[in-house]
This record gives structure tokens, C-alpha cells and sequence, in this order.
């Protein structure tokens, strides 16, 4: 079983609180259809939270045209699962004109958590996924009561990934405005519950409140230590589980992309630098595999013309940038191996790995390749097969290692991989927030 670090939020031992504590869930994050690990997660508490009994579940996020006109990779429309009965997405428009130059957004986001906390009948736990921005809104949003008759029946949980926090700090005290520095950190701890997706994480931003401590005279880095708990990411086991049980589905799935199972080697992921899609694509050409398997690239981003154009003239390798979230498990359950090459880069380091743990849960015979890069360790438990990460040969071994791997070999270390990520399983983490935002508000008046 999942070895907890301190401050790890622990189990409920079978309990129910969330019928009995909480009766509402609100989910503020850069939902569907963006391609990002917590659009993910907020679907899976969202879904454990309906499975869970509550009276209402809303997950409040951006305009559709919005995220559009942004650059974020996004998934097609039309390939994205609808939500079950009971879960509102809101997307508020806006507000303001062009008087006012920054901002608009939030202001809509902040209104429409205000609203919601007056419409919604008992205590109401609001979580942000990936802090900023969204952990200003919220906690603009609960300020608005201050000195008024009436308080917000509410609990915050602010979970931050790492990138969020430090991609402030770092850019803020490099340009000499820390101040920018302190209001990030304080926003975080000013939520019932921060929590940080890993251990490496919850290390990532204390080391970022050292930092402005040495610049500010701040104490920043002791109370992120003392406070902070690690709640990993909510996934959706059953979905992953269950795929090995229709055979008939899985040979639909993959015969309707010319595949068949063992036959292909995958990669999903986000097709960025950090991701280490380059790498994967040397590491297989001069590996026992090419020619023998195919590789095939699922995800979209700023790298995905880069890698078509390396991979235009090659029938060994093709890249999907259409796979529905319906596809994806069966995808990864008849892989030959899952890749995630994943390398340390200024601009981004895998803080957890949650699509390591989904390929991981749909099992099948096919091991995991990946690095040993940031959070992705507590995400496998060194259930997989490792390389240095931007080590193209030690990539290349991986893939050898796999092709010479027996039938038994890769079975038994598949078994070991899945047991290990069930910890991850989305209704055990919810449960484990609500635990300890109670624990945590216990003085509180509700």
C-alpha cells in the first residue's frame, strides 16, 4: 500500500462523512474541454461528490470561446464525456466593459461564487484547483461577506500544483516585485485547507516561501510546512478497472484506429518540450521496436506540429489529436507500453503524473516507461521501468528491456502497478478533503 508522507490526508476508515457534513460542492478550475490534469480531477470530485449524495455540485469555470481564443491545448468538443445528472458547469460571462482593462473574468467568477453561496442551502465546500488565479477569486468571494449580517456557510480548500505558486514567485522576485510574491503565498494559506498535489509539490512551495522570506522578512516558509497536507489527485479507478472485462469493446476501440492490442507503443500526454515527446521518438527508431510496433502520439499542444512534421513520413508513427476521453483507457489497456518521458524544463516539471496512474489502472500487460522527473515517483511507486530523464539511450534500453520483457514478467509487474494506484481512487480522496477541512475549521461556526 501507498506509503503517506507527513502531513498526507488520511482515510475516512469507511465512513460517509460527505452526506453527513457537507451538502454542496463547488469546483473552481480551468475545466473541460482544456487538456490539463485538473480539468480531470475536477470532473472525478464533481462525480464522487454526486455518487456521495450531495444536494448540488457545481464546477464553475471559463467561457467556452474564452479558452478558444486562448492558447491552451483543447481537447475537440465533441470528444469530451458529458457529466452525470447533477453537475452544473457554469461559465459566466465577463463583467465590465472595456473601461476596465484586467480582471473581467474574475470578477464573473468571484459573482458567480457569491451567488451560488447565498443560493445553496447548507455548508458548502469550495475547492480551486491550480491556485492562481483561482484562489484569488475564491477567497474575493468569501471576503465580500466580511461585516455583513450574513456568513458564508462555507469551507475552502486551495490545492495547488506547484507551477502555479512558484511561476509567480520566481517571475516576481526576478523582476523586483515581491510584493506580487507575498499576496500568491498569502492567498494560499488563507484557505481552510491549502493542499499540494505531491510531496514534491508541498517541497516546491515551501522552498518558494524561503525565498521571499529571505527578501520580505516574512515567515512564509514555516507556516506552508506546518499547514500544507498532501491530497494527490482524484481519479476515477473504477472507469480504468473495469475496461479488461468487455474484450469486444476494446478490439472495437482499437480496430476502429487500425490497431490491435500489443501492437503499438503510446504516448498521452500534453505535446510540449517538458513532456519529452522528442526524446520518445529517438529512443524508438533505434530501438528493437521499430518496425516491430508502432508508436503512436495521443494529446495536443505547442509541440504537436513540431512532432508531425518529424513524424510525417514515418507509417511507424502516427499522432492522434482526437482521442476521446471514452477511447483513452482502451487505448492505454492495449498498449504494448505506455511512455511518459517526461524531463525537468524552466517552464514546466510533472508535479505528479496522473495519466502514469490512469495507464497503470487500466492495466493490461503493457509497463510503464518514465522518469523519475519531480512528482511522477509518488504517482508509479516505482512500478514501472525508469530512465534519467532526457537520457535518450537510457530511453532506449526501457524500450529494449520491454520487448525482451516475458509474458510473466510484464504481467506481474502490470498487477503490482494497478494495486498501487488504487490509492488514488477519486471517492477515498474526496472523503479525505472533507476529513481534514473539518478537522482543520473545527473552531469554526457552521
Amino acid at each position: 500500500m501507498l506509503k503517506q508522507p507527513d502531513h498526507t490526508i488520511d482515510s475516512f476508515n469507511g465512513q460517509n462523512p460527505s452526506e453527513k457534513d457537507v451538502n454542496n460542492l463547488i469546483l473552481v478550475v480551468r475545466a473541460d474541454p482544456i487538456i490539463c490534469g485538473h480539468s480531470t480531477e475536477a470532473r472525478n470530485l464533481a462525480e464522487a461528490a454526486i455518487a456521495r449524495g450531495f444536494n448540488s455540485v457545481h464546477i464553475v469555470s471559463y467561457p467556452i470561446e474564452t479558452l478558444q481564443a486562448s492558447s491552451l491545448p483543447l481537447k475537440p468538443l465533441d470528444t469530451i464525456s458529458p457529466y452525470s445528472d447533477g453537475i452544473e458547469v457554469d461559465r459566466p460571462e465577463p463583467i465590465g466593459d472595456y473601461k476596465v482593462l484586467d480582471g473581467r473574468l474574475g470578477y464573473a467568477i468571484s459573482g458567480q461564487l457569491v451567488d451560488l453561496i447565498h443560493k445553496l442551502p447548507g455548508k458548502t465546500m469550495i475547492m480551486d484547483l491550480y491556485l492562481v488565479p483561482h484562489g484569488q477569486m475564491v477567497i474575493n468571494a468569501i471576503d465580500s461577506f466580511r461585516g455583513l449580517k450574513k456568513q458564508p456557510n462555507v469551507l475552502t480548500v486551495g490545492e495547488a500544483v506547484g507551477s502555479d505558486i512558484t511561476n509567480v514567485v520566481t517571475n516576481a522576485l526576478a523582476a523586483g516585485q515581491t510584493g506580487a510574491a507575498q499576496i500568491v503565498l498569502s492567498n494560499y494559506l488563507h484557505h481552510d485547507l491549502p493542499v499540494a498535489v505531491s510531496q514534491f509539490t508541498k517541497d516546491m512551495i515551501v522552498d518558494a516561501g524561503i525565498k521571499v522570506d529571505a527578501e520580505m522578512g516574512t515567515d512564509f516558509a514555516a507556516q506552508l510546512k506546518e499547514r500544507v497536507e498532501i491530497s494527490f489527485p482524484a481519479i476515477d479507478t473504477g472507469a480504468y478497472t473495469s475496461i479488461e472485462e468487455d474484450q469486444s469493446r476494446v478490439v472495437e476501440v482499437l480496430a476502429s484506429r487500425g490497431l490491435e492490442q500489443d501492437d503499438y507503443v503510446m504516448f498521452l500526454s500534453r505535446i510540449a518540450p517538458a513532456k519529452g515527446v522528442d526524446d520518445l521518438i529517438a529512443a524508438y527508431k533505434s530501438s528493437e521496436l521499430y518496425g516491430q510496433k508502432k508508436l503512436i502520439i495521443c494529446g495536443n499542444g505547442p509541440m504537436k506540429e513540431e512532432i508531425q512534421e518529424m513524424s510525417a513520413t514515418d507509417n511507424n508513427i502516427r499522432v492522434l489529436d482526437d482521442v476521446s476521453d471514452e477511447e483513452k483507457g482502451v487505448l492505454m489497456y492495449g498498449a504494448f507500453a505506455y511512455c511518459l518521458p517526461s524531463k525537468p524544463m524552466p517552464e514546466f516539471i510533472e508535479t505528479f503524473g496522473i495519466a502514469v496512474a490512469e495507464k497503470m489502472l487500466a492495466g493490461g500487460p503493457g509497463p510503464v516507461i518514465t522518469t523519475r522527473t519531480g512528482g511522477i515517483p509518488e504517482a508509479t511507486g516505482g512500478h514501472c521501468l525508469e530512465h534519467e530523464a532526457g537520457n535518450v539511450e537510457e530511453l532506449r534500453e526501457c524500450l529494449n528491456k520491454a520487448y525482451f520483457m516475458t509474458e510473466e514478467e510484464r504481467k506481474e509487474l502490470s498487477e503490482r502497478a494497478r494495486t498501487f494506484a488504487l490509492n488514488f481512487d477519486r471517492v477515498a480522496i474526496l472523503d479525505n478533503l472533507i476529513k481534514r477541512s473539518f478537522a482543520v475549521t473545527s473552531s469554526a461556526e457552521f
